[in-house]
């Protein structure tokens, strides 16, 4: 591995979550919410409609919680640029089984 030089990394990961109580995981979504620092004079939804959304999709709830600025936090000359994250109920998705191929596709490297 070379040290030198801006490389782009793409991170891919899936985590399973089970949760027992999603009346807990909605009120630590609305509390991150409400500590975010949002300024709601900008944004289409008031901060109380954002709050009653949250509180009724557990997906949604769960999804806000993941903070990949802190994957890297303390690690010098490393920044999260973006990305997309989501949570979904049930069974892993088939495009995110080992070999992250498309469905139908044969994976592009052998599965355990």
């Amino acid at each position: 591995m070379t040290g030198e030089g801006r490389v782009v990394m793409q991170v891919y990961c899936r985590i399973e979550v089970v949760v027992d109580d999603p009346v807990a995981v909605a009120e630590q979504a609305v509390q991150t919410l409400r500590e975010a620092g949002i300024d709601w004079s900008a944004e289409r939804d008031t901060l109380e409609e954002a709050v009653a959304e949250i509180r009724e999709d557990l997906s949604q709830a769960l999804a806000s919680l993941v903070e990949p600025d802190r994957m890297l936090q303390g690690v010098l000359k490393t920044q999260v640029r973006g990305g997309r994250w989501w949570a979904e109920p049930g069974a892993p998705a088939e495009r995110f089984t080992p070999g992250f191929g498309e469905p139908d596709s044969p994976p592009s490297r052998p599965v355990p």
